[in-house]
């Protein structure tokens, strides 16, 4: 819908600056928004009635259709799929007659990897879609989350995708793409052109509005603890954390949400350099700043109030809050020039983005006119959503080790297939385990919808030939003796109970002996595999001569070096969302090819962290007790492109102005593959101490059994280069081998 600019000066204009304040606020929870009257049905909460009361209308409302531990929302009382269309007109008529202007309000819902909504789509965590190394299939996983979102009547979206993983004590990695900025930016873009459609095309018609988060740096907080201060300097903030902002913005990006930490010394939220010189100014965006959950009022102790803090949010480039109290005491302010030119400045951004979903009255019109939501347009946006994220669950899982022992993958498929062959023992933890593979920001899942990597195994091969041992001790010795294979569930889980405590912004706050071990609140000293599973393994390792097969369900990179030692084969799994356990059996036992690779650096000790392949220095041969402190690098993966050989690669500085054409030809085997092929390079001139490697381009390619490819990398020299007057030689390889490496010479004065 095009922006009437007129009809929005003339609602400015209209409203008094309480009410132009309160457009600017969300500070209710959706959620308790709407209640149950005695028959059953939804109908407007005192408590909406009164915020929409205070304000003359509703700018924004956070969270509606939100279930989880934290809102207390379950399928026992919260809004179900079939109730979407019910609660959203509740809301909306509520707003339309009791406001002011006739003005609807901006629903706004959390969809890190999917919506977080009863019903809702689940996809794999950001650190599992990063393993796919495929930014085109998260464009259409995105997609179709969106069109769930948009037929339920939402209208913007909350997507995690700006923080890189630099730390993995850090909890929120998994919402982390992974420690690459280029990979980072790729999938923001594949985000925001895939929810909002090309040039914001679909964003009213099909699609919603992005919110971007975390602007700017989180994942560089001090020892990995969750908000606290980013101490970087300015060529790094741009090199590492902003590229994906960029992104963003040229994508079409409605709107990026400050974070919560400080970059040396100044929030996020209260950073006009970051929201405004940086964001608006250089790199030209249009939309809406949002502020995190209460880091307006996270501002008190630095402005020395909460109406300060408001203040000093707004006046740094902050349009919407979240939750706080500051925005709300901006009408304190009505006589301070600087404060009214603000908030008129933030209300034109809400209503335009509001224009976009018809959320203002059209010429002639008392109330906006607003399309209600559709069952079936609903059930089918959910019916695709579930493909996608069977689709991209197939594409996260990563093998990372094969051989170790005697047996190969293919020699334990072998035997699994084998229906003479002894018992097939799942064990570990999360043998029986579904939440492990959700991730945070989850909402619960109905139960005939949950499986667990053992009940995959049974569904495949029957009961009488898979056995469960979440302990050693749960199988008897005589059947660990005649186990033909062991299926090791191991690593972590961000699943919180409805009795977990949580701080006020949702994030862990308590977290039991066996409860979560990542996520929002979970930041973590060391990072070994929580609760002795690598003890547990050692045990299962004694037990039994059979090869033993670990699957990894990680947020983080945690240590596997046990892991690896004791199994024949180790898959990484990431959280690879609700198709999580059937992925893991489509690869046991039909054979599935793995085309992941891994997002992030896999250390070999929980100590010598935090290790990047894209560091300075190395870090091999510096500790003394932790020579070679690194498992397994950023983008290792033996799958299904390990088969696949290269041939014929040179590059070409002459035929393309500006880049560096790099040119490579590939051979598949008798079987095809799939997955991505990674350039890196190493630059070495200018002034300043070169990283080990970058990612310079990847390329995602479908091969067919026997084809042969030619594979173009294109490289950007501003990519290559920095500042400096003299030549710059480049060394680029593909996927870290050094058999495959070409050099190239970019001439000086630039």
């Amino acid at each position: 819908m095009s922006i009437n600019c007129a009809a929005v000066d003339r609602l400015i204009d209209s409203m008094s600056f309480t009410q132009k304040v309160g457009q600017l606020n969300q500070r209710l929870l959706g959620w308790k928004s709407v209640e149950r009257n005695a028959a059953g049905r939804l109908v407007a909460s005192d408590e909406l009635k009164q915020e929409i009361d205070r304000w003359g209308g509703l700018g924004t409302l956070y969270g509606l259709l939100r279930a989880d531990p934290w809102s207390g929302q379950h399928w026992g009382n919260g809004i179900r799929p079939e109730e979407r269309t019910e609660a959203i007109a509740v809301v909306q008529q509520t707003v339309l007659e009791r406001g002011a202007h006739g003005i609807g309000v901006l629903l706004s819902e959390e969809a890190p990897h999917g919506h977080q909504a009863l019903g809702g789509t689940v996809l794999p965590t950001n650190l599992g879609l990063g393993a796919t190394f495929d930014p085109q299939g998260v464009q259409e996983a995105e997609a179709a989350v969106a069109a769930e979102l948009a037929a339920s009547g939402i209208h913007i979206a909350l997507v995690s995708g700006l923080d890189i993983a630099r730390d993995p004590r850090w909890g929120r990695c998994e919402e982390c793409f992974g420690e690459d900025p280029l990979m980072a930016a790729r999938m923001c873009e594949a985000i925001v052109t895939g929810m909002q459609g090309e040039h914001r095309s679909k964003v009213g018609h099909g699609g919603v509005a992005v919110v971007l988060k975390h602007l700017a740096a989180q994942g560089e907080a001090v020892g990995g603890r969750n908000g606290q201060s980013a101490v970087l300097g300015p060529h790094d903030l741009h090199e590492i954390h902003l590229p994906p902002v960029a992104a963003g913005v040229r994508a079409g990006a409605l709107g990026f949400m400050a974070a919560y930490n400080d970059i040396d010394s100044v929030p996020c939220c209260a950073n006009p350099w970051l929201l405004k010189d940086y964001l608006r100014d250089q790199l030209g965006f249009d939309g809406i700043v949002m502020a995190d959950g209460l880091a307006v009022d996270r501002l008190e102790d630095m402005a020395g109030s909460i109406p300060a803090a408001g203040r000093a949010a707004l006046l740094a480039g902050v349009d919407v809050s979240l939750w706080d109290e500051g925005f709300t005491r901006l009408e304190e302010y009505a006589d301070d020039e600087q404060v009214v030119a603000a908030v008129d400045t933030a209300l034109r951004r809400v209503l335009e983005l509001k224009a976009m979903f018809g959320l203002l009255p059209e010429d002639g019109a008392d109330t906006a006119a607003i399309a209600m939501p559709s069952a079936d347009a609903i059930a089918q946006a959910t019916a695709d959503g579930r493909e996608q994220a069977k689709r991209m669950a197939r594409e996260a899982i990563t093998l990372i080790n094969d051989g170790q022992s005697a047996a190969t993958l293919d020699d334990i498929r072998s035997v699994i297939a084998d229906a003479q062959a002894g018992p097939v023992i799942v064990a570990g933890p999360f043998a029986d385990d579904f939440g492990c593979f959700l991730g945070d920001y989850t909402a619960p899942l109905p139960a005939d919808e949950q499986s667990s990597v053992y009940r995959q195994l049974v569904a495949r091969l029957g009961e009488d030939r898979v056995l469960l041992a979440a302990k050693p001790s749960d199988a008897p010795a005589d059947q660990w003796a005649r186990a033909s294979t062991v299926v090791f569930v191991c690593g972590s889980t961000s699943e919180r109970s409805y009795d977990s405590e949580f701080d006020d912004n949702g994030a862990a706050k308590a977290v039991t002996e066996y409860g979560a071990t990542c996520g929002e609140g979970v930041d973590l000293s060391d990072i070994r595999l929580p609760w002795r599973q690598d003890d547990m393994l050692s045990e299962v390792a004694a037990l039994t001569t059979a090869p033993i097969v670990s699957v990894a369900v990680c947020g983080r990179a945690h240590v596997l070096t046990d892991v690896l030692e004791r199994s024949a084969v180790t898959i990484w799994a990431g959280y690879a969302g609700q198709y999580g356990p059937q992925a893991v059996a489509d690869v046991l036992v039909d054979g599935a090819d793995m085309s992941g690779r891994l997002p992030v650096t896999l250390p070999a000790y929980p100590a010598a962290i935090p290790v990047r392949y894209n560091d300075r220095q190395s870090a091999a041969h510096v500790y003394k007790d932790a020579a070679e402190p690194i498992l397994r690098g950023f983008g290792y993966g033996a799958g299904s492109l390990a088969a696949v050989t290269f041939s014929e690669m040179h590059a070409d500085t002459q035929s393309h102005p500006g880049e560096v054409l790099v040119q490579v030809t590939a051979h598949a085997d008798d079987h095809g593959a799939a997955g991505a092929v990674n350039l890196f390079a190493h630059v070495s001139g200018g002034r300043r101490i070169p990283r080990l490697a970058m990612l310079v381009d990847s390329v995602y390619m479908d091969l067919n059994a026997g084809e042969r490819r030619d594979i173009a990398f294109h490289v950007p020299c501003d990519r290559l280069r920095d500042v400096g007057d003299g030549q710059v030689q480049v060394a680029c390889t593909l996927d870290g081998d050094s058999t495959h490496t070409v050099t190239a010479t970019l001439p000086g004065e630039y």
